[in-house]
């Protein structure tokens, strides 16, 4: 085997009309590349046919040294689990490697996430700014609104006694974070609604029932009534409903006056309508998605866990009591956020990484051709004994400081690594420390649901089905 198993199997200046995007043509174009073998989707259906497909990828992976060759139809698809895979691929040889988002361009469009680069850099340097440190005080208070909002819901299904799916719920929460701080806007859509959209769009079951449809004669041509099309159409209509919403507080600075800007600025011609609308459709669905995920995994450890239940509101109590938080009082919440990382660590929202071979290399000592696809597993090195000790056990104090520091590089990346990382990875931390430290001094989450939960891999780690089932109870 040579070490590989092979397996074969309102903004001024910027016209929200102009885009073609908005419009049932264009979904409908795009929902006809639904089931074809170029897509991702057709790629993860491998993982869709076993019961455990994370676990036997485990297995093989500790068997055949972290390099596991997939033989997929005209393609070769290779999961790589080890440290060294991770820097060779995403560092030390980094140019030589680009992302692979066949599939995914009705989420993403020609946003920064899917392109490489002299382009990538132009995209993304003027951005950067709005990722740093410095914002997320400035961010706090549009932040605590939107968990506020929330805090009301849980207050009426408190009252009520209803089980609530906290997967739709924090989806909401974070989708109302991302409107509110980086757009300036309210929430302009129903965002269970496109909760929905976006778990029909990303199941990869879906996707494969399509396929079969197509290769047996069944389909010529993707209807709308198609599950994963009428995701597209709804997805589609996200960016012209938050450009045309009336600003929520006026600001002078925000991300999406960044975007505005930029698409005004002749200079920047690579940022034009387009760029802006695809722009705002990676924050919605990639801002929102791994946020929302995070902290609903969360609390079914924590309801595993109650003990760290306490301790989190006992942090809370001592840094800032009954009163609001302040930038500075999420700066002492060190427990709560290692609490967040470690339940990254054992529930990375992105499980595995793709990318695309663009030039020859050789990883293992197996040869990688041009167009070969590269799956970075994150979710085998976070479990993985050659890493973390006892790596199945929920353990926060793995991210004190001087545990940290005796960490091996690369086993950790619930947001990938180097140049490429992902932009919006501290504020993800931020967004989801305030919204557990918050929630929790109010409320008791309850899991209802089967213990353990189980998982769905598509492009992201979901809860089988998308759905975590809770009831909220107020603390006495």
């Amino acid at each position: 085997m040579d070490g590989v198993a092979r397996v074969e199997p309102e903004l001024s200046g910027l016209d929200v009309n102009v885009s073609s995007q908005t419009g049932g043509e264009d979904a409908q174009q795009h929902a006809q590349t639904l089931g074809e073998t170029e897509s991702i989707w057709f790629k993860l259906s491998v993982m869709a046919k076993q019961d455990e497909p994370i676990q036997t990828l485990a297995r093989l992976s500790e068997k055949y040294g972290g390099c596991i060759r997939i033989n997929l139809k005209d393609d070769r698809i290779f999961f790589l689990s080890d440290v060294e895979h991770f820097r060779h691929v995403l560092v030390t040889k980094a140019d030589k490697y680009g992302k692979y988002f066949d599939g995914l361009t009705p989420i993403f469009g020609k946003s920064m996430i899917t392109v490489d680069g002299a382009l990538w850099q132009k995209i993304r340097m003027p951005q950067q700014a709005a990722f740093q440190p410095r914002m997320f005080g400035e961010y706090l208070p549009y932040l605590q609104s939107s968990v506020d909002d929330k805090i009301g819901d849980f207050a009426r299904f408190a009252e009520t006694g209803e089980t609530i799916n906290l997967l739709e719920e924090t989806w909401g929460l974070a989708a109302s974070m991302i409107c509110k701080a980086l757009f300036d806007r309210e929430v302009p859509f129903n965002p269970r609604e496109v909760f929905r959209a976006v778990k029909s769009y990303t199941d990869v079951v879906n996707h494969r029932d399509i396929r079969l449809k197509k290769v047996r004669g069944e389909l010529t041509e993707v209807p709308p009534e198609e599950i994963a099309a009428g995701a597209i159409a709804s997805w589609l209509e996200l960016p012209p409903l938050v450009l045309g919403a009336v600003p929520r507080d006026h600001r002078e600075r925000t991300l999406l006056t960044v975007l505005q800007e930029l698409q005004a600025n002749p200079d920047k011609p690579e940022f034009d309508t387009q760029q802006v609308l695809d722009e705002i459709k990676q924050y919605l669905w990639a801002g929102t998605e791994t946020t929302a995920l995070t902290l609903a995994w969360c609390f079914y450890l924590l309801h595993l866990h109650p003990e760290v239940v306490d301790r989190i509101r006992k942090e809370g109590e001592e840094a800032y009591g009954d009163r609001v938080p302040t930038w500075d009082d999420i700066h002492k919440l060190a427990y709560t956020r290692s609490v967040i990382q470690e339940t990254m660590r054992l529930y990375p929202a992105v499980w595995s990484f793709m990318r695309v071979a663009n030039a020859e290399d050789e990883i293992s000592g197996q040869k990688i051709m041009p167009g070969d696809k590269i799956a970075l597993c994150a979710y085998i090195v976070h479990h993985s004994e050659r890493y973390w000790e006892d790596p199945e056990r929920f353990d926060p104090s793995r991210f004190d400081p001087e545990n940290e520091k005796r960490r091996a590089p690369y086993s950790y990346l619930p947001f990938a690594a180097g140049k490429r990382a992902c932009i919006g990875g501290a504020l993800s931390i931020v967004e989801n420390t305030l919204a557990l430290a918050q929630i929790l001094r109010r409320f008791t989450l309850e899991y209802t649901g089967e213990v353990p939960a189980k998982m769905t891999a598509t492009v992201t780690l979901t809860p089988e089905g998308g759905r975590l089932p809770f009831r909220v109870h107020r603390r006495a």
